[in-house]
């Protein structure tokens, strides 16, 4: 299984956003346990790092950076990918890129909390809450 995570789900750790911090962090952890599972877009990470030093700092954003980059698997980026992100029927282009990104990985999920975003998405997406009880819903996860 592959599971291609949104740049939200990280901001909410990252910024510590009150009202989904811990069901990003409980998603994130699962995936960290479970190496090759978790993906990320590659502009994932400068959205990242662009906005969490502006809030949090250069030396807190750095820290989950490498955590990132450690523990969940890159997409690959390249022109095809920005070609067929312009291709899907979507409306907002970040999430575009985000499902070109999650088909270039096979990704079988797109975790994020603007499910209504993906509608058209060839890659069915759940959010945090809802990917607990689909995805991780076994204990032995």
């Amino acid at each position: 299984m592959r599971v291609l995570v949104d740049t939200n789900i990280f901001l909410d750790v990252l910024l510590n956003r009150e009202e989904w911090v811990d069901t990003s962090r409980d998603v994130l952890n699962r995936l960290e346990q479970n190496p090759g599972v978790g993906w990320i877009a590659w502009h994932t990470l400068s959205n990242l790092y662009y906005i969490g030093r502006k809030i949090v700092g250069e030396e807190q954003t750095r820290a989950v950076m490498w955590r990132i980059v450690r523990s969940f698997e890159v997409c690959p980026a390249h022109g095809r990918i920005a070609v067929s992100a312009l291709e899907l029927p979507m409306a907002d282009f970040e999430d575009a890129l985000q499902v070109a990104a999650g088909v270039a990985a096979k990704a079988d999920w797109i975790i994020t909390r603007n499910e209504d975003d993906f509608k058209k998405s060839p890659i069915p997406a759940l959010s945090p809450e809802r990917s607990l009880q689909t995805i991780f819903h076994d204990p032995g996860w």
